[in-house]
């Protein structure tokens, strides 16, 4: 059975040397960042704090950003590439949670309990993070009485999105939740359609066996509904990518009960 991917990244086989890298973002990388609908709601001094404190580090593809067990190190976010999030099961078995793009915040949970990553957490394509350390996070905590605050309302929108998770586990078919994975990985990685019709490609490596953790089904099941939609026109599956041709049909699929 075929294993179809979405615009799988460049591979890299030797490991950064954080020795060499350069000790600042990019202006695209910082500009990532700062678009981040949460991070540019914070005041201007918090940023600026953020920016000045926080550690650069630059990724290889597949590089372990941190590890599930391991004490929680740190706050952290994607500023340019993708990060990967994924558990391993007392059994053994690895599964894929998520997919993070630049701009996203992640990790304050764990900091803030001082307790073990409840992840791995991998670069997906050449991946830069910045990173904010557990003492420093807690001493922006001192210094911006509003940074608290805004951790809550991080947390609320994080708890919004898992209950719509989990209403459309409960209340969706298996073909409406994948258009919903499409469309999201389209939107956050990809080159959006400007208008109905217009082909997009979907910018992140995902096999059959990841998207059917993401969604709760089998890999037979997610090959015969990519199927389905490329008999219809509405995706093309090639050998390295996914690209969407309609994407006001997916959407359609998206909204089914």
């Amino acid at each position: 059975m075929p294993t179809a991917t979405i615009a799988l990244p460049e591979s890299a086989h030797s490991l950064t040397d954080h020795h060499l890298q350069r000790p600042f973002l990019s202006q695209t990388e910082r500009e990532a960042i700062n678009r981040g609908r949460w991070f540019a709601a914070l005041t201007p001094s918090l940023r600026h704090d953020i920016f000045r404190l926080g550690r650069i580090t630059r990724y290889t593809h597949g590089q372990m950003i941190v590890e599930q067990g391991d004490l929680a190190q740190d706050w952290f976010a994607c500023a340019s590439g993708a990060i990967r999030f994924r558990r391993t099961t007392p059994s053994g078995k690895q599964v894929t949670l998520a997919y993070v793009e630049p701009g996203i915040w992640v990790g304050e949970a764990e900091v803030l309990h001082r307790g073990p990553n409840t992840y791995d957490a991998h670069a997906h394509g050449p991946t830069t993070v910045l990173s904010v350390a557990e003492g420093v996070f807690r001493q922006l905590l001192r210094e911006h009485p509003e940074f608290g605050e805004a951790l809550l309302t991080l947390q609320a929108r994080r708890m919004r999105y898992l209950y719509w998770m989990m209403e459309d586990m409960a209340t969706l078919p298996l073909r409406a939740r994948l258009a919903k994975q499409l469309l999201h990985v389209l939107r956050r990685f990809g080159e959006r359609a400007a208008v109905p019709g217009q082909r997009g490609a979907i910018g992140l490596a995902l096999v059959q066996d990841e998207l059917a953790q993401l969604l709760g089904g089998s890999r037979q099941r997610i090959n015969v509904e990519l199927k389905w939609m490329e008999r219809e026109g509405i995706i093309g599956i090639h050998q390295r990518s996914i690209v969407v041709y309609q994407q006001d049909q997916l959407e359609a699929l998206a909204q089914q009960e």
